[in-house]
């Protein structure tokens, strides 16, 4: 019998917790049907009403009836997406993150998953070249959907080149299969130089734009590259020059794909822009932001939240001083916005840019901003308040990617700590120190 899934958290007041069910607990089967997985127990929990087979922590075996009304949530998450554990990478693309990042870090940042399951309920980008032809079964039988796909480059030579994997060659092919079945995909492009830009993006853009509806997206992000590339191929960051040059031609396909489909399709991260001197779009090139956790239109999206907002500012306040830390990506962007928060009398606002010396002065975005840094180039702030972005924490924890707590910073800097979420209404609140009115 299957070694079943654990429960990791239960929702108060819900279903699950009526039913005495709590962290610890193993999820056995549902309706005598194996659980193995993430993607059996929610398939089999969809119906309205089920029959759960647990096992205690204290070792005794329940049969749990549930009956819920259309739309009510069971209430419960699970430890791990598998019993067997997570899909890992079996590739060893060029560019790897994880393949760079020095020692001290959090613990899950060195798992290099590339699990079609995590690709589902996450969002989580997948390559392909791992899956067995059971479970490229499984995923057209089911219609799992969405799907995140890391294609890097449509032409076979270039993307086993990229990603040195034999297996890695024939994407086109399982794709296209996918499309086939109404499987809808989220695509996303590591752009590396020299490897798979100029005609080779090219062709992964142009094919894989024929694909639409079923392609909903196609992101193209830089490669980002660490100070800590040891025993790795020499790559380099693409020239200002060169991302104006991409983000030109980018504009045109955008174009185009508007005129043809109604939608943009491709979208190119913000962190383009920033190394390209360039102003971030409008909001209306994102579509429906269907990349925002890829970093593809943070900045506009944030830029628009604000300007929802502004006529709510006051034109005075208590006195109230601000250090807001961010990246080297978003240092002007900020720049802008505090000269139009400083028409606030009583408020200052200090801005502080910092350098990733963690990873290296070539990764420029806030989100990779370890404590340790910030710590060492922010100072003594004598009591006041910073703010934070959420973006340089955990999803579900207040601790940086060096594995630092916010309480350790707060203690370093001598200062109150501000969490802000990645919105413009909660950072204007976070520098006024009041809610506003979120139309």
């Amino acid at each position: 019998m299957s070694k079943g899934l654990e429960v990791a958290y239960v929702e108060a007041n819900s279903i699950a917790e009526e039913l005495e069910i709590f962290p610890g607990d193993r999820i056995i089967a549902v309706n005598d049907e194996e659980i193995n997985d993430l993607i059996d127990f929610q398939y089999l929990t969809a119906e309205e009403e089920f029959t759960i087979l647990l096992e205690k922590k204290n070792g005794e075996i329940w049969e749990v009836e549930i009956e819920r009304e259309p739309g009510e949530v069971l209430g419960l998450e699970v430890e791990a997406v598998s019993s067997q554990g997570l899909k890992v990478c079996k590739n060893n693309c060029v560019f790897c993150f994880v393949a760079q990042m020095p020692e001290g870090m959090r613990p899950s940042l060195y798992e290099k998953d590339d699990d079609y399951r995590l690709s589902l309920t996450q969002g989580s980008f997948i390559t392909l070249s791992n899956l067995t032809e059971q479970e490229v079964d499984r995923i057209l039988n089911l219609r799992l959907s969405p799907l995140y796909i890391s294609v890097h480059a449509w032409d076979s030579q270039a993307r086993v080149r990229l990603m040195k994997n034999p297996k890695t060659g024939d994407v086109s092919k399982l794709i296209k299969e996918f499309v086939e079945a109404g499987i809808v995909l989220h695509t996303q492009i590591v752009l590396v130089p020299d490897y798979n830009d100029k005609q080779v993006l090219q062709e992964t853009v142009a094919e894989l734009g024929k694909l639409f509806p079923a392609v909903q997206s196609i992101a193209v992000v830089p490669v980002g590259l660490t100070k800590h590339r040891k025993k790795l191929p020499n790559l380099r960051t693409f020239t200002a020059l060169e991302a104006q040059e991409i983000l030109e031609v980018g504009h045109k396909w955008q174009e185009e794909f508007f005129t043809k489909y109604g939608t943009h399709l491709v979208y190119f991260s913000d962190e383009f822009y920033a190394m390209a001197q360039m102003e971030f779009p409008d909001p209306e090139v994102y579509d429906d932001f269907p990349q925002l956790e890829n970093g593809v239109g943070m900045a506009s999206r944030f830029r628009a939240e604000l300007e929802l907002v502004w006529h709510q500012l006051p034109d005075q306040i208590t006195l109230r001083k601000i250090h807001l830390i961010t990246g080297v990506s978003a240092a002007s962007f900020f720049a802008k916005i505090k000269n139009r928060l400083q028409q606030i009398k009583g408020l200052e606002i200090e801005i502080h840019v910092i350098k990733n010396q963690f990873f290296g002065e070539t990764v420029t975005v806030a989100g990779l901003l370890t404590a340790q840094d910030i710590a060492a180039q922010t100072g003594d702030l004598a009591g006041e308040e910073f703010i934070i972005p959420r973006v340089m924490l955990k999803a579900d924890e207040d601790i940086f990617l060096d594995d630092k707590y916010v309480a350790w910073l707060e203690e370093k800097l001598n200062g109150k700590a501000i969490i802000a979420d990645n919105d413009g209404a909660a950072f204007l609140e976070a520098v006024l120190g009041y809610a506003l009115e979120v139309e």
